[in-house]
């Protein structure tokens, strides 16, 4: 696997912030926005239409790019230096994880640095994003999750032969994934250079799967009780019919959490 960070230009910066500020989108995403860049009115922006809202952002956050692009291109080199350092541990680890040769797998993986807060990735696309403001090695750390996201569903899909198309929010298989990274996090190859491992340091899945309980257990520890199998095609199978079993609750405490950043 290989990863090359790159400055994606001001208007694909853009594009992804506007993808979580869709109508209907919920705080929990469109928030950060006004959290990192107080100088966004959200009070005005909320009275805007898509189009109108987009002009806004593209005038606002013209200004702070611009600002900003000298260290956006430092960053580049930054975190391409510090991912080349540790390469090596991540293929083999990664490799051990999901039963795969990772060094011939995803070697064209790009990561944008960008002004959007939150990291979104596109596996079809085989490219993933990184918010600018992250240290070298936090921004390892969220690549360490992304590249997890691309092996994981590389090995579902010939296990299940679905359709990526459905491996996206808010499907179960998207909710699954992100809630199996903190398992394979574990290895102390992959712990040892992610700042955001383990919770009590943020934690590397979305915080409201760290206090999702089920019945009288709680979710990620299931999932890590399936993980410790070693099969990681039947950890799939097993933590896949858990989650369809508590679908409901599972999306009830995901729509609670997500009315708020």
């Amino acid at each position: 696997m290989n990863i090359t960070f790159v400055n994606p230009g001001f208007e694909k910066m853009i594009e992804s912030i506007m993808m979580f500020q869709t109508e209907g989108e919920t705080p929990y995403w469109s928030d950060s926005l006004f959290h990192f860049f107080p100088k966004l009115n959200r009070d005005v922006f909320q009275t805007l239409d898509y189009n109108a809202k987009k002009q806004y952002i593209l005038n606002e956050m013209k200004e702070i790019y611009q600002d900003e692009e000298s260290l956006l291109n430092e960053k580049v080199i930054k975190y391409n230096r510090h991912w080349r350092r540790y390469r090596p541990q991540i293929e083999e680890a990664l490799s051990d994880a999901f039963e795969v040769d990772a060094h011939q797998l995803f070697n064209d993986l790009t990561a944008e640095i960008c002004l959007n807060p939150v990291s979104p990735r596109f596996l079809k696309e085989q490219y993933f994003q990184v918010f600018y403001l992250n240290s070298e090695r936090g921004a390892l750390g969220i690549s360490l999750h992304e590249m997890i996201h691309f092996l994981w569903f590389h090995v579902w899909n010939q296990i299940f032969h679905d359709n990526y198309d459905e491996y996206e929010r808010p499907s179960v298989k998207w909710i699954l994934s992100e809630m199996v990274v903190e398992s394979i996090m574990r290895d102390e190859r992959l712990s040892s250079i992610n700042p955001y491992f383990p919770r009590e340091n943020g934690g590397c899945v979305y915080d409201y799967f760290q206090d999702m309980r089920l019945g009288d257990k709680m979710a990620l520890d299931v999932i890590e009780e399936y993980y410790q199998c070693g099969n990681i095609r039947k950890f799939m199978q097993d933590s896949y019919t858990y989650c369809q079993k508590h679908e409901e609750k599972i999306r009830a405490h995901i729509s609670k959490a997500e009315e708020q950043f």
